[in-house]
């Protein structure tokens, strides 16, 4: 175990081993708060990009994990429909409580508790992809099929459609 990791980053990297996969951290000089900046200091494309999203759900107040390629914004009505109830935004406070991580570090993986979580059909175009690991500077490599794997996830048609 990499022990010049942060405390957020080392609980990722527990996390990635307890689920028995072989997958590093990495924490960078530069921020990888936005998908621009992390896909920049990796030297991927965007769209490789997981951006983990918390939503509350407005009548159950339960935490919902959207996974979302990098390239693209959530269409939050799709994602209503996949719940049954509507969307609400989360806050520092929600998300901290329910993930045990800052916004701008929310990995799929390491929860405080287990979210229901939809990840982004897009994301398994990919052979490769990146997600933050705990701390706006750190960041793991791994495939579609480890994501859906540790999230648990559906996958799911979950982003907005461009503008024409």
């Amino acid at each position: 175990m990499n022990a010049s990791l942060s405390p957020s980053a080392r609980k990722v990297q527990q996390a990635l081993q307890a689920m028995g996969l072989d997958l590093q951290v990495v924490e960078l000089p530069g921020s990888t708060r936005t998908a621009l900046e992390a896909a920049q200091a990796v030297g991927c494309q965007v769209g490789q990009i997981v951006k983990s999203l918390i939503f509350k759900a407005k009548r159950s107040q339960r935490p919902i994990m959207v996974v979302a390629s990098g390239q693209n914004r959530v269409d939050e009505r799709l994602v209503e429909a996949l719940i049954g109830e509507p969307l609400g935004k989360a806050d520092a406070d929600f998300v901290r409580e329910h993930t045990g991580f800052v916004i701008g570090g929310v990995p799929p993986l390491g929860h405080t508790e287990r979210l229901d979580t939809y990840i982004d059909e897009d994301l398994l175009q990919y052979d490769e992809i990146w997600a933050a690991a705990g701390t706006p500077h750190a960041v793991f490599s791994l495939t579609p099929g480890d994501l859906v794997q540790m999230t648990g996830g559906k996958v799911a048609s979950i982003k907005q459609a461009s503008a024409q």
